[in-house]
């Protein structure tokens, strides 16, 4: 297992997987709940030591959401966010990284901390609080990607 790096206490860069697949023709995108507020959010985490950004956010969707798949090299886009630290908050700013789902499972490391839904892009986007990454879903094309 590879070690996470320090967590870091200023402006700081944390990477995110859009786990989507396709249903009949139209995609439909993977949210999990934050295990703090329990708004859905995607499978996001700090940068690991000897993982690429994209290496790190299907890590992430492993973790927090229990699929694994094939995960593209070229983000998507970034949005900000503050995480609440207790006493300080953390400015984030979140690289958005597409994963295709090849499968899923059952029994993952955060298995009962949240709850995961796949959500079509429209109710994806209705269902984040960050209006980038509510444009990120909205503009998202799985058609585009192998």
């Amino acid at each position: 297992m590879k070690v996470r790096t320090e967590m870091p206490t200023t402006n700081s860069t944390q990477f995110s997987a859009l786990c989507y697949r396709m249903v009949r023709g139209k995609p439909e995108v993977l949210l999990v709940t934050s295990r703090g507020t329990g708004r859905w959010i995607l499978p996001k985490g700090w940068p690991m030591e000897d993982r690429s950004p994209a290496e790190t956010a299907q890590q992430e969707a492993w973790e927090e959401a229990g699929v694994k798949g094939k995960v593209h090299d070229e983000s998507l886009g970034s949005f900000d966010y503050v995480k609440d630290q207790g006493e300080a908050d953390i400015q984030c700013r979140i690289s958005v990284y597409p994963l295709k789902v090849q499968k899923m499972s059952d029994d993952y490391p955060e298995e009962g901390q949240r709850r995961r839904k796949w959500f079509s892009l429209r109710k994806a986007a209705e269902k984040v609080g960050e209006k980038q990454l509510r444009r990120i879903l909205k503009n998202f094309d799985p058609t585009s990607r192998s």
